[in-house]
């Protein structure tokens, strides 16, 4: 229709795409998908989340912040390496408490920065929280074609995500 392609004859898919020197191109996100935070910083979490799910210790990751001061990682850990990092804090990785914990918590944290770094500083992660629960098609977490269900996650977290915001201030 005359609203999805411009008078330029760009089709506008709702897609964030770069395009190379050679024609190619790459499909890096939804437009939907763009994080905004409450300073008006724009952050795409495809790439980021990209980065970040290398870590040995994360299973899978989303990053939220949509009308917040600062990007959270949303992070499922990889359950024996997870041991292995509670081990190493005296946690014990099967009590919930341990999910919460502040050594935890910044001892990922600065996997992530590491992971991060040459992102730009507004859109590095400046927490996380973790949940157990991996994510699946089967729980509702998850399309078919295995992509995040973003709303589910953050509606189904809210209340932890709102307790991380809330107790940094």
């Amino acid at each position: 229709t005359a609203q999805a392609i411009d008078e330029n004859g760009w089709l506008h898919t709702g897609d964030v795409a770069e395009i190379y020197s050679d024609g190619q191109i790459r499909i890096k996100g939804r437009i939907k998908e763009i994080i905004v935070t409450s300073t008006g910083e724009k952050v795409p979490p495809d790439d980021l989340e990209q980065a970040i799910e290398v870590l040995p210790v994360v299973h899978q990751v989303m990053v939220a912040g949509d009308d917040r001061p600062y990007i959270t990682a949303i992070v499922v850990p990889e359950e024996g390496e997870w041991a292995k990092l509670c081990a190493s804090l005296g946690l014990d990785p099967k009590d919930p408490a341990s999910a919460a914990d502040r050594k935890a918590r910044q001892a990922v944290l600065k996997l992530i920065k590491a992971a991060t770094q040459g992102f730009p500083n507004y859109g590095v992660p400046r927490d996380v929280l973790f949940t157990m629960t991996p994510w699946t098609i089967e729980n509702g977490m998850m399309t078919p074609t295995l992509k995040l269900k973003r709303r589910v996650i953050l509606q189904r977290l809210g209340e932890e995500i709102e307790k991380l915001y809330s107790s940094r201030g």
